[in-house]
């Protein structure tokens, strides 16, 4: 059986042989040593096998090389476009830096024109409380005057009255004149007349008075009208500034998702024993229905008591940027490689300064498995943020730190394929997104 299968092949070569024998005719290679010459025989199907695989060989040669030529440019194009996007990226970081700066600029302004209309009003209330003293006392000064002019008209009646009778008593008209002595009665005109003529001196001098006190009460009159203009327009632009100044805090709160009812109670209440809130204004100290004035200075100063709460809570809400110099996003927070990425993650050159993001106090500060290097600190509203992969650290456990303060530098410690900060904010125990709090402060800082 082994011979007739041998038998078969030994044919069939033999006939590929002689199909192959035009195309590709039997070759031999001589091969010639020093003492002997030997050749080797190359039917058509040995090269017919050979030429096929110096094809495949070459052609898979060719392919090869276009792919690595195509992966070569096309990793060049990736690499140009990747950075044109980091050009683009830190065009824009630095354009989002300087309007932060902008805003805090802005911000510094509102708290000077809020210590300023502050000062205005303290002015106005002095200088009301002033006028309306002014006032009262005019009120007084014609009270007494026409007091005394209406005593002075009764003494110049009464001395009308003696008088006549005094006169009929000289003219004879008067039944009692035989009684009276002439000398007497000459002393008693005399005494009348003088008192007439006190009375006479007297009423002038209160006409005039009167007078006077009239043109002071129009001439105050004028000046409170004055006075109530300027302080209508003073009004208008303290309450236009608190506004602005209010709104865009109001706006960046509610998108952090924190409830601004409950951050200004929880404010408000760490304040108690500090000086605590603005107090209203009182203008007038005759009580009742207040005036317009005292309502809208009132209603300013709880717009005011309101934007120094808030800037009191951003700067215990993490609001800030935890790194200062130049850096860039590599990872942002969700799923990442089947795993929930809890942070956001910043490069920059190994050493560069991480900064607290809002003042409060450090409840973690070491090693810590895949983080390496931690740092949590724990803020107001129930919120903690975390600084990972330091190398090396600048604050120990209960320590207090305040916003912008220096914590550590950036390394590459635990698990990390290259330098940068893991950073996360949680509230209440749950991981949130970094980026909404930093997104909702550019509107404001």
């Amino acid at each position: 059986m082994g011979r007739e299968d041998g038998f078969l092949t030994n044919m069939l070569t033999h006939k590929l042989n002689s199909m192959l024998e035009r195309s590709f005719p039997e070759q031999r290679v001589f091969l010639r040593s020093e003492s002997e010459t030997r050749y080797v025989r190359l039917t058509p199907l040995t090269q017919v096998f050979g030429f096929a695989g110096t094809t495949v060989l070459a052609g898979w040669l060719i392919i090869a090389s276009a792919i690595v030529l195509m992966d070569s440019i096309g990793s060049g194009n990736l690499r140009d476009q990747a950075s044109r996007d980091l050009a683009l990226f830190e065009s824009r970081v630095n354009e989002l830096a300087a309007e932060r700066d902008m805003r805090a600029a802005e911000a510094t302004a509102a708290q000077e024109r809020f210590n300023t209309a502050l000062a205005q009003i303290s002015t106005m209330q002095s200088e009301l409380l002033s006028s309306e003293e002014r006032v009262r006392e005019l009120g007084k000064g014609i009270t007494v005057v026409q007091a005394t002019l209406r005593r002075t008209m009764k003494d110049r009646d009464a001395a009308r009255e003696d008088a006549a009778l005094l006169q009929a008593k000289l003219d004879g008209t008067d039944p009692d004149t035989q009684s009276i002595n002439p000398e007497e009665i000459g002393n008693t005109v005399d005494v009348l007349s003088a008192a007439l003529n006190n009375t006479a001196v007297e009423r002038d001098t209160m006409v005039l008075l009167a007078n006077l006190a009239e043109q002071n009460a129009e001439t105050l009159q004028t000046d409170l009208r004055l006075m109530e203009e300027k302080n209508d327009r003073i009004f208008s632009q303290l309450e236009d500034a608190v506004v602005l100044s209010v709104e865009p805090l109001d706006k960046m709160f509610t998108a952090a998702g924190l409830s601004t009812k409950t951050l200004l109670n929880t404010v408000r209440s760490g304040l108690s024993g500090t000086g605590g809130p603005l107090t209203p204004i009182k203008f007038s100290t005759k009580g009742g229905v207040k005036d317009p004035d005292s309502l809208r200075a009132n209603g300013i100063i709880e717009k005011m008591d309101r934007l120094n709460l808030y800037r009191i809570a951003a700067q215990k809400a993490p609001f800030a940027l935890p790194i200062k110099n130049s850096f860039r996003y590599t990872s942002g927070f969700g799923p990442r490689w089947g795993r929930m990425h809890e942070g956001t993650d910043f490069a920059a050159a190994y050493g560069t300064p991480i900064y607290s993001t809002a003042d409060g106090v450090v409840t973690f500060a070491g090693w810590s498995n895949g983080y390496g290097r931690l740092v949590k600190i724990q803020h107001e509203f129930g919120i903690e943020t975390r600084y990972a992969h330091q190398s090396q650290l600048m604050v120990k456990v209960g320590q207090r730190v305040s916003r912008g303060q220096q914590i550590g530098a950036m390394g590459n410690s635990g698990r990390s394929t290259g330098t940068h900060l893991h950073y996360e904010v949680r509230v209440g125990g749950k991981a949130v997104n970094p980026m909404t709090y930093i997104k909702a402060a550019n509107d404001v800082f």
